[in-house]
């Protein structure tokens, strides 16, 4: 096991690059399968989580392989549609892998995901979209057995809740079913619109992903394709936030502001000033960061659930109180505690943290609970007096490729052992 050792409050600067979005890469080499020929993805960053994924593929016979951060996959000759449940229960997203499953050999075998325990997110939705697209689902020996010997039927989908995990099962799903499938209530994550951009560059027919209404025309086959992940926008949202909670200015190359909106607002109410041009943000960050009143998770484009332990970091060292509203699941708050052996006075109710600012936090030995939990034990220990020991950092390792390395060249004093 490793950990990381940082020794905080240094200033940071020059210029970083963001990877590619791990929550674009996971869904699209699943989308993959459904092609059934070879696709060639590149800017996949490589993560624990990229590597589950390929560990899933090539279980299933179509992994060809990886060279850095391109993968290269070939379902043509699928051998498999089970997946074990020691790769299942490694992360989340590999339950989209039964909508691809189902779309191109009929029939999927899967258990229940895993991934970061941050409250429960039901499956359920999925398997509603799937039976009213004509697919039969039992439940055996723990197992989900999915099947359309037949195949899919498009239907008109209503999703009682904006999933993103749903809305990308069905779009796999109904990529070549028979007629048309309508999504209603649709996540519109920028990262759904970029599965629907490869799926496209496939020979499918999608319109109106990154809206909530998506209508899929299937199609019997679809073709290879080369794609890029699109860059990942809570990751250029760290290392904005290591900026600010160090009261340094820094420029993040490869990030979109359109994908941020609501984060880039949050960001200039707590004093930090930015430059945007060309897919490059400039930030200037205050010597101390103001509050930032209350901050509420909703779906896209709201303010995102994978930016609050982040913005809780900034919060626990700006001058005043902050509330944090976590409105999409129960179990976020678990670093919260971690947060506290630094020194900092946040309060749990429920499903609100209250956060009233210290001027510093101090060194301490914290362990990460989750991904972005643990990414909020960083920034903390960036902007902390004295050293910090960071452990259980393969919760870190899941959505950031090698943090270490990035943050050392803006001048952070971080290492790993």
């Amino acid at each position: 096991m490793s950990c990381l050792i940082i020794n905080g409050k240094k200033k940071l600067g020059g210029e970083i690059s963001v990877h590619g979005a791990k929550n674009s890469a996971l869904p699209i080499l699943a989308a993959s399968v459904a092609v059934g020929e070879e696709c060639v993805i590149s800017n996949c960053p490589q993560l624990s989580d990229i590597r589950a994924t390929i560990n899933i593929l090539d279980g299933l016979g179509c992994f060809k392989s990886a060279d850095g951060t391109t993968v290269t996959v070939n379902s043509r000759d699928l051998t498999a549609n089970e997946i074990p449940d020691y790769l299942m229960r490694e992360l989340r997203s590999s339950f989209i892998f039964m909508g691809a499953l189902v779309s191109k050999t009929g029939r999927a075998v899967m258990c229940a995901p895993g991934g970061c325990e941050i409250g429960v997110r039901p499956v359920d939705i999925h398997l509603l979209a799937l039976r009213q697209m004509g697919a039969d689902i039992r439940e055996d020996s723990g197992k989900i057995i999915c099947e359309a010997p037949k195949g899919l039927t498009g239907a008109e989908i209503n999703l009682s809740f904006p999933s993103v995990g749903a809305t990308e099962n069905v779009i796999l799903a109904a990529v070549r079913a028979k007629g048309i499938t309508y999504i209603k209530n649709a996540a519109a994550e920028p990262e759904i619109k970029d599965l629907a951009d490869f799926l496209n560059a496939c020979g499918a027919d999608i319109k109106g992903a990154g809206g909530s209404t998506i209508v899929i025309n299937g199609k019997d086959k679809l073709h290879s394709a080369e794609f890029t992940v699109m860059p990942d926008r809570i990751v250029a949202v760290s290392y904005l936030a290591a900026a600010a909670v160090t009261g340094s200015q820094l420029l993040v190359k490869n990030a979109h502001a359109e994908h941020i909106g609501t984060v880039i607002s949050t960001f200039e109410q707590s004093g930090c000033r930015f430059d945007f041009d060309n897919n490059r943000i400039y930030i200037k960050a205050p010597e101390r960061l103001h509050k930032m009143g209350t901050i509420r998770t909703m779906p896209y484009p709201g303010f995102p659930t994978d930016c609050q332990a982040i913005i809780m970091a900034m919060a626990a060292v700006a001058k005043g109180t902050t509330i944090v509203n976590e409105n999409i699941f129960e179990s976020r708050f678990r670093h919260v505690g971690e947060l506290n052996r630094m020194g900092a006075d946040v309060t749990v109710t429920g499903r609100s943290a209250i956060v009233n600012g210290v001027r510093s936090l101090y060194g301490s030995c914290v362990k990460a609970t989750d991904l972005r939990g643990g990414m909020a034990l960083v920034l903390a220990s960036l902007s902390a007096e004295g050293e910090s020991i960071i452990e259980n950092t393969e919760f870190i390792d899941r959505g950031y490729e090698k943090i270490e390395r990035d943050l050392s060249l803006i001048g952070a004093d971080i290492r790993r052992e």
